[in-house]
């Protein structure tokens, strides 16, 4: 059985005992979490879609960290002007550990 979830502003497709990093989450770690934005429920070839969640379903996912993703470099510059701009960016993120999926 698999779910699409929606969190953080992005979708993922999801199982039970899979791991994820997702957006950022206020949650502390080994905190069970329900996920109730679930955009569809699939298992095999059925599959329920909601308009826009369904109806009576969520997930639930235990978080086993808190982090930051790898350093994303960001370097401007415009040829012959003598401008060179660096900077950089890292994405917070939560790890969660998939539980169950309730249709």
């Amino acid at each position: 059985m698999y779910a699409v979830i929606k969190t953080g502003g992005k979708q993922y497709k999801v199982a039970a005992g899979e791991k994820i990093k997702v957006e950022q989450i206020a949650a502390d770690v080994g905190q069970e979490i329900v996920i109730d934005q679930v955009l569809a429920v699939g298992s095999g070839a059925e599959l329920k879609v909601g308009a826009p969640w369904v109806t009576g379903a969520h997930v639930t996912a235990t978080v086993l960290a808190q982090g930051k993703h790898d350093k994303v470099r960001i370097f401007k510059m415009r040829r012959r002007k003598h401008y060179q701009k660096h900077g950089g960016h890292r994405q917070t993120y939560t790890e969660l550990q998939i539980g169950s999926i309730n249709a």
